[in-house]
């Protein structure tokens, strides 16, 4: 009747809408539940209602599964109208309903419909984020769901809708929209839908299902990203996620770089024993760091893990000499952010300066300096920070940058070299510049190619071209610019009108 089966043809939707009122009145009227002291005629009828009903719901799942999106909008909004009628009128069944009854078969079909972006952007526009008992089910249904192995697209669905339930209720916050009216529990009776744990309890399960699921290197980081003010927010227990980030800050590359927050803030905030962590910070430091998309994000982030007074010379001054070191073949719009970044570090640990200025008091050491030079006691290939001797070198490097072909990155490593009067630099002022932007600086311009001073077009506007206009005025010697060109051709005036 619905025309489900035959793929040639579109669903029948008017006799599905017609339909749904029938079984939506029956429900409401108690036709689908056996009266107490039934009569077998009577129990026949309920359990051919019930067949028909079943029938009607698993036709609405396969338009929902195989339909066009309009067809599926449609089907997705009756199987809504059901789950309501059948949490609101058969009595015991709201939970059912909602956790293993036909919410469940609904949730199934929308994620796993291959052409349903559109029912999934309606299903968490208008139900999930709207009604507070629907996302409370959806992430039930998710933890469910993704307990076990799904396919990569699978998972791309389910971290869309999870990661677009970014409004986490505050403590005190009050639950009154629902899309099933809630009625008062009886006494001693706590109703999970009110309580901003149970919600929280919800979606921390709900994530942690899908992040031990099969991930691909692409949604491990879009996760990552997201991690500190979408998905933490959620976790009533933020240590919960360290096996996950643990994880990711091991894998090397721009994902360790991605985890570094979330990491940083279970070590600060849930007392994280990692006691590997700046040796692994310190490996993060190569080459590639400085050309990646990500740079800034890192920069930011080391500048909060270094700003500790408490942390050695040592394990600080190798930070420094490696970044020294990868100033010599980065890129300038590197380079002006790593100068400003080491000066603040020297200002947070004077300690460290004495690679800047030592003063030799050996005077054969200084003799035997003098003539034949040192080598860098600093060793590049030690993974551990503090054993680097990093300490007993100099900044070499920054001085050899005073000579960069660039003038802004020679002019800005000079401030090593100059006395420490300034307290800090502001880190943001020099993270994101790009070389557009260090090409607009040097032609004078801003973002928009406007001119700050107008060019001069010419010195001296001249009376006359071609043409002898105006000689009457010089007492008719021609001695204006051009002249040359007027005696050796005759450009004869144009007649008068």
């Amino acid at each position: 009747m619905l025309n489900v089966g035959d793929s040639s043809r579109q669903p029948n939707l008017a006799v599905a809408v017609s339909l749904c009122r029938v079984f939506c009145r029956l429900i409401a009227g108690g036709n689908l539940k056996e009266p107490n002291r039934a009569t077998e005629q009577e129990k026949i009828i309920v359990a051919w209602l019930k067949e028909r009903c079943q029938e009607y719901q698993k036709a609405l799942l396969d338009i929902i599964r195989e339909a066009d999106p309009s067809s599926q909008i449609t089907a997705f909004t009756l199987c809504m109208r059901i789950v309501s009628a059948r949490a609101m009128h058969l009595p015991g069944s709201e939970t059912q309903v909602w956790s293993t009854g036909f919410f469940k078969g609904v949730f199934e079909a929308l994620i796993e419909t291959e052409d349903g972006d559109s029912l999934r952007s309606e299903f968490v526009e208008k139900y999930v984020k709207e009604y507070e008992d629907v996302r409370y089910y959806t992430f039930q249904q998710i933890s469910t769901y993704a307990a076990g192995e799904r396919p990569s697209q699978v998972l791309d669905r389910l971290i869309s809708i999870l990661s677009q339930c970014d409004s986490v209720p505050r403590p005190d916050h009050e639950f009154t929209n629902f899309y099933i009216k809630q009625e008062k529990k009886e006494t001693g009776q706590k109703n999970p839908l009110l309580s901003v744990n149970a919600h929280k309890k919800r979606a921390q399960d709900a994530w942690l299902a899908v992040l031990r699921n099969n991930l691909s290197e692409t949604q491990r980081k879009s996760l990552l990203r997201i991690m500190s003010h979408t998905i933490a927010p959620w976790f009533n227990r933020p240590e919960l996620l360290m096996d996950f980030l643990t994880d990711s800050y091991n894998v090397g590359g721009s994902t360790s770089l991605l985890a570094l927050s979330g990491l940083f803030y279970l070590i600060q905030e849930k007392n994280l024993d990692y006691p590997q962590f700046y040796t692994k910070l310190y490996s993060l430091l190569d080459s590639d760091l400085l050309h990646s998309k990500h740079r800034s994000r890192f920069f930011r982030l080391m500048n909060t893990f270094l700003a500790s007074t408490h942390l050695p010379a040592t394990l600080v001054a190798s930070f420094i000499k490696r970044l020294s070191r990868l100033a010599l073949n980065a890129p300038p719009t590197a380079i002006v952010a790593i100068v400003p970044f080491i000066y603040n570090l020297f200002k947070n640990h004077p300690t460290c300066t004495f690679m800047l200025h030592r003063v030799v008091r050996d005077e054969e050491w200084k003799a035997e300096l003098e003539a034949e030079g040192m080598d860098d006691p600093f060793d590049p290939d030690e993974p551990d920070p503090t054993l680097t001797d990093a300490i007993e070198s100099s900044l070499w490097e920054i001085e050899t940058l005073q000579s960069h072909y660039h003038p802004n990155v020679a002019a800005i490593a000079r401030i090593i070299s100059e006395q420490f009067t300034k307290p800090m630099y502001n880190l943001e002022d020099f993270l994101d510049y790009t070389y557009q932007g260090m090409l607009l600086a040097e032609l004078g311009v801003e973002e928009k190619p406007t001119f700050k001073k107008a060019p001069v077009v010419e010195f001296h506007i001249p009376k006359r071209i071609f043409t002898d206009r105006l000689l009457e005025e010089d007492n008719g010697v021609d001695t204006a610019p051009g002249s040359l060109v007027r005696k050796l051709w005759d450009f004869p005036s144009a007649p008068a009108s």
